[in-house]
């Protein structure tokens, strides 16, 4: 059996976050553009940002300033041109998503927007929507990009591997899983742009939704893209610790509007470890929270903002404040537990400043790419910033150097061959290979590494990895699978950044090198010129 059919459009967007469809939406203008999600529209990760976005939108701000926060807290790894770029496109973005329609919060005295500041920030700049900005603006942009005629939305749909040409130089859309039908299709296009999100589902404990199993690195990684800084994952400091509910993230502004962390016996100790304290940047305040729960044997610390006044909490963090009453918690009398969580891939594809990777006519925005934005440790909200501003450079490009590809060329394209494979009798080997990836990488790939640890992980992902691939080439595709083995690509790609940085810097902490180098160099894997070839363009003897 073969697959269906194949469709064409001018551009395919993979992925339905904020950089997604916001670029959907720019192309939508000239172009036919069909939006490819795995799960429904609103699964994405942009739907679960609580904080805001980070932007230059007080008078009394400046884009000197917001450079000089993100190239600190970046540690030494951002590239600046992408830093400029990014904060000085950062305020029309923002002011685009108002006239869409975003309902920012407004400051209760004025009529001005209300801007907080969190961890790392020197100025008041992140606009929000209460505490619920990503939900906001993924639903303003889900109604916008629905109403479009231009475009053609395909939820439920699991993207396999990108489609190339003869010699591996060009990409000409992607084969995909219709997950209602279990029929893999070829979606061909003129251009495609990746735009799948992080992999902190690689970790056993993740503030992210079950989408973010890094897909589109895996397969740029296998198409022949560079890939950089997969070292840097960014745990955020403070995810809800409670057994009805271990994956509900608690905004970084909490501690922007006065949040402390503190031991259980009410000690506050973020002073201890940094002069900003509880406005330390991420990194610093995950290290800190790790140390003192390994140093007195306790599973979770302390977030404490009940000393401000109730109508206060309850205005700025509703969705917070009713999630942990649903579990038993008043956060405006008693203190949240909390713990880190894998929480941003600051590493990624490597593109330039217009999202072009290294395969023509391949894409990748947001937080699937590496851009040289967030260096070592992202900055707390520059993520959707930088989805929003990427999204315009690359549409800028894209329209500027349209250029379709040959009908010729579309022809020859191979549906995806499933003669050789049959369904499965049983699916143990997938939950068992998927739960304990995730539990090795917690274990021995976490905020905290050594050598010994690495090389184990190391040596144990390629053995899964290879068990992944035979039961692959093997069997019927199911969503499952697919996430299994995108993320047995991505923990070996993580692993072996990290055994390539031979020091201490930002997210990265190893034991066995705790000093941080004088000189800064991102860390670049490149795959092997020759690749092997997907299950449909290989015929198996």
């Amino acid at each position: 059996m073969t697959s269906a059919f194949k469709q064409q459009t001018d551009i395919l967007v993979i992925g339905s976050g904020i950089a997604g469809l916001s670029i959907a939406l720019k192309l939508a203008r000239h172009y036919r553009v069909t939006v490819v999600a795995k799960a429904a529209l609103q699964e994405g990760s942009t739907q679960h940002a609580q904080g805001g976005i980070a932007a230059v939108l007080d008078p009394f701000d400046s884009v000197e300033s917001h450079i000089k926060d993100t190239l600190e807290a970046g540690a030494g790894l951002c590239e600046e041109d992408a830093v400029r770029l990014v904060t000085t496109k950062g305020t029309p973005a923002i002011y685009e998503l108002i006239e869409l329609g975003v309902p920012f919060s407004k400051d209760t005295t004025s009529d001005d927007y209300h801007l907080t500041q969190e961890g790392g920030h020197s100025h008041r700049r992140v606009i929000h929507a209460a505490d619920h900005t990503g939900k906001s603006v993924a639903e303003t942009l889900i109604e916008r990009v629905s109403e479009n005629p231009n475009i053609t939305l395909l939820p439920e749909h699991m993207t396999v591997d990108l489609i190339l040409n003869s010699d591996r130089s060009e990409c000409l859309g992607s084969y995909v899983l219709d997950k209602n039908t279990n029929k893999v299709e070829a979606v061909l296009a003129h251009y495609t742009v990746l735009a799948t999100g992080g992999a902190s589902k690689t970790y056993l404990y993740t503030s992210n939704p079950d989408t973010s199993t890094g897909d589109g690195i895996a397969m740029a990684w296998r198409a022949g893209c560079t890939i950089a800084n997969m070292e840097f994952n960014q745990f955020h400091p403070t995810c809800l610790y409670h057994p009805q509910d271990r994956s509900f993230l608690i905004s970084e502004a909490v501690r922007g509007e006065g949040g402390i962390l503190k031991l259980p016996n009410g000690h506050a100790f973020m002073s201890e470890y940094d002069p900003r304290a509880d406005l330390a940047p991420r990194d610093i305040v995950a290290r800190a929270i790790d140390q003192e729960m390994k140093r007195h044997g306790i599973d979770c610390v302390y977030l404490d903002i009940s000393h401000r006044p109730a109508d206060f909490i309850i205005h700025h963090f509703p969705t917070i404040y009713a999630r942990c009453l649903k579990v038993g918690i008043d956060i405006t009398k008693e203190p949240i537990p909390v713990v880190p969580a894998a929480h941003y891939t600051c590493g990624g594809i490597k593109t330039d400043l217009n999202g072009k990777t290294d395969l023509k006519r391949l894409f990748a925005i947001g937080e699937t790419a590496y851009t040289g934005l967030h260096g070592a440790n992202r900055l707390a909200s520059n993520s959707l910033v930088e989805g929003l501003v990427f999204a315009e450079t690359a549409y800028e490009w894209i329209e500027v150097h349209f250029e379709p590809v040959s009908s010729e060329t579309f022809f020859c394209v191979k549906n995806w061959d499933t003669s050789f494979v049959t369904q499965a009798k049983e699916k143990v080997l997938i939950s068992h290979d998927w739960d304990e990836l995730r539990r090795l990488m917690w274990d021995y790939v976490g905020i905290v590494r050594t050598n010994k640890r690495l090389n184990r992980a190391l040596k144990r992902i390629r053995i899964l990895k290879q068990e992944v691939r035979e039961y692959f080439y093997a069997h019927t595709l199911t969503s499952d699978l697919l996430e299994l083995r995108n993320l047995t690509e991505v923990a070996e790609l993580m692993v072996r950044s990290a055994i390539k940085r031979k020091e201490s810097r930002g997210l990265h902490y190893n034991l066995d090198y705790p000093k941080t180098k004088p000189k800064a160099k991102p860390t670049f894997l490149k795959p092997k010129k020759k690749l092997p070839k997907t299950s449909a363009e290989t015929k198996k003897k």
